[in-house]
């Protein structure tokens, strides 16, 4: 069965709108369309429609045309624009970039803060800074972006179904990098008991409102959670004039970077509570305050710990979700303790020829680490298209006692100077991680530490070739 558009619609040979046109109409609306006019149809070329099954079925109507790329990189943000260049100078020919926001940079837009390029740039430039540098190098390598695009499927054959402003088409890649970011959790999966009424923002959001709208949110504001991006509207709020009342963690340490506890909350005189949460939002059309407690150890609000803060604006900054839809799509195996594929130390995950790096992966503290990510992975995509190497047999790295999450997931046998992420399950003092095989009991690595935090990433190489499954583990 081929696709056809459905009997009675009226699409069938009127001519598409022109680029004038459109144009025109993202003129008014204050937009850069970007749009060049509908795409060509392509007779001389195989077209595909969809059967009940999710295949495809090949015919001759052209309506839906088919494309066969090189590398193609779900996502243009800090690892999704590294990732192309990586790609490109690993020696790919053909590399896409498909970004579903209007412009390039992803979360990086909005982040008008400085701190960014410390790694990659060694200095300290603004999101925006950052972004545009690394959108200058991918249109200096000649790389083709298209935004306003968005990947509607991806398929374990690496089949992609892209709806963009030239229209809907097919993708077949060579090898995909997805680097799609994350989302934040908002109230509702937190499950903050209360009314509903406005003047409550999850810490992006508010961000986006504040930055680049230039939207004053309120008068007086309460955080809830620590999350860096938490941390960093605390300060920006009380640029604009706010008064921030207090910022409440759950949690008995912080989960924000140190140097934003400082530089954002204790250089402005702005209270933070640790376990403490909040149990009851009360008002009708506007926020009028939220009932914060104590909790104990269980995390369970503690009786008689109840007070109120009266508030107009309350942000919620309570971590962040890879965005991994499209990964369980493809098949991809997901980690529970990450969120994101579980992948080996090329970057690869449990399908061949599909790659995942950045925040889709695991929410990363620095964006400089993202892009780090994005540049390997873009390398190892180039290495899969050009060789189509069969994925052979991979050893499994586990997290052990104090470990939160070890990263990749996955080694080949006999691989050398492999690179681990890690994360501690809570803040540890004179400590001692080591890498050890599981089968022979080996040490592979060992390394003391004075002070590890749940916030900081941690990153250690393991040099001996790898022939067992491994697990990382903190102990003292």
């Amino acid at each position: 069965m081929t696709a056809v558009l459905p009997a009675g619609r009226a699409n069938a040979g009127r001519p598409g709108p022109s680029a004038a046109k459109v144009a025109d109409i993202y003129n008014k609306a204050g937009l850069e369309s970007g749009f060049q006019g509908p795409a060509p149809l392509r007779p001389a070329q195989p077209v595909y429609g969809t059967r009940a099954d999710g295949g495809l079925s090949a015919g001759a109507v052209t309506m839906v045309p088919m494309e066969e790329r090189g590398v193609v990189v779900i996502g243009g943000g800090p690892a999704g624009l590294a990732a192309a260049l990586g790609a490109r100078r690993a020696g790919a020919a053909d590399v896409l970039i498909i970004e579903r926001d209007r412009s390039l940079g992803g979360i990086l837009n909005q982040c008008i803060h400085d701190g960014f390029g410390l790694f990659l740039y060694d200095e300290s430039i603004s999101g925006p800074e950052y972004a545009e540098r690394l959108a200058g190098e991918v249109a200096a390598a000649g790389i083709p972006c298209e935004t306003g695009a968005m990947v509607l499927d991806l398929g374990p054959d690496r089949l992609l179904r892209v709806n963009s402003r030239a229209g809907y088409r097919l993708i077949r890649a060579s090898a995909v990098v997805l680097a799609m970011g994350c989302r934040e959790r908002t109230r509702e999966m937190i499950e903050i008991p209360g009314t509903r009424p406005a003047g409550i923002f999850t810490a992006g959001s508010a961000q986006n409102l504040v930055n680049l709208q230039n939207i004053r949110l309120g008068n007086e504001a309460v955080i809830l959670g620590s999350g860096d991006i938490g941390l960093i509207m605390a300060r920006r709020l009380t640029f604009e004039g706010m008064r921030v009342k207090g910022v409440f963690e759950l949690m008995p340490w912080p989960n924000g970077l140190e140097r934003n506890i400082r530089q954002c909350l204790t250089d402005f005189g702005i209270p933070l509570e640790l376990s403490h949460t909040i149990v009851d939002i009360r008002g009708r059309d506007r926020l009028e305050s939220v009932v914060v407690a104590a909790v104990g150890e269980n995390l369970e609000p503690l009786p008689g710990g109840e007070r109120e803060v009266a508030c107009d604006t309350l942000l919620v900054s309570v971590g962040l979700i890879p965005e991994n839809e499209l990964s369980k799509r493809a098949g991809v195996e997901l980690s529970p303790l990450t969120g994101g594929a579980v992948v080996d130390e090329n970057f690869m995950t449990t399908v061949p020829g599909i790659f995942s790096c950045g925040n889709v992966l695991h929410i990363h503290d620095v964006a400089d680490f993202a892009s780090n990510e994005g540049f390997r992975a873009g390398e190892s995509a180039a290495a899969f298209a050009r060789e189509r190497r069969a994925v052979g047999p991979r050893l499994r790295v586990r997290s052990g006692d104090g470990v939160r999450y070890a990263l990749p997931q996955l080694v080949r046998p006999g691989a050398a100077g492999v690179e681990l992420n890690f994360r501690v399950a809570r803040p540890r003092r004179d400590c001692r991680v080591a890498v050890k095989g599981l089968a022979s009991g080996r040490t592979y690595f060992r390394k003391a530490y004075k002070r590890l935090l749940p916030s900081e990433l941690q990153r250690i190489v393991v040099r001996p070739a790898v022939e067992e499954d491994l697990e990382v583990a903190c102990h003292g």
